[in-house]
């Protein structure tokens, strides 16, 4: 019985959306091209930018993942350095981005 509960609690966690802080001073932008640029560099809308020394890309899951595992398209928003490099890159879920239009009204 206590492994049911055990199991339950498991499958019900991972199907939980993950809630996460995101930047108030993000830019939203188009991440196009995904792999088409070699390291460090990213498309965001039609400007090739390059990720910062110790720069993050978070994909919907709020995980850490490496520029070869980035997805063709995606809406994205990103922070820049006081250097104009791009520090973090959040992958946005719909929800996130809907909240995200709302906020900029």
């Amino acid at each position: 019985m206590c492994i049911l509960a055990l199991a339950a609690a498991v499958v019900t966690a991972s199907h939980a959306q993950v809630f996460r802080q995101l930047p108030a001073d993000g830019k939203l932008g188009e991440l196009t091209g995904g792999q088409q640029q070699p390291f460090p560099l990213l498309q965001i809308d039609n400007s090739v930018v390059r990720l910062a020394p110790g720069g993050r890309i978070y994909d919907v899951n709020n995980r850490i993942i490496m520029h070869g595992t980035l997805p063709p398209s995606a809406t994205v928003l990103f922070v820049l350095d006081m250097n104009g490099q791009v520090s973090r890159v959040y992958i946005l879920r719909e929800d996130e981005l809907q909240q995200i239009r709302q906020r900029q009204r």
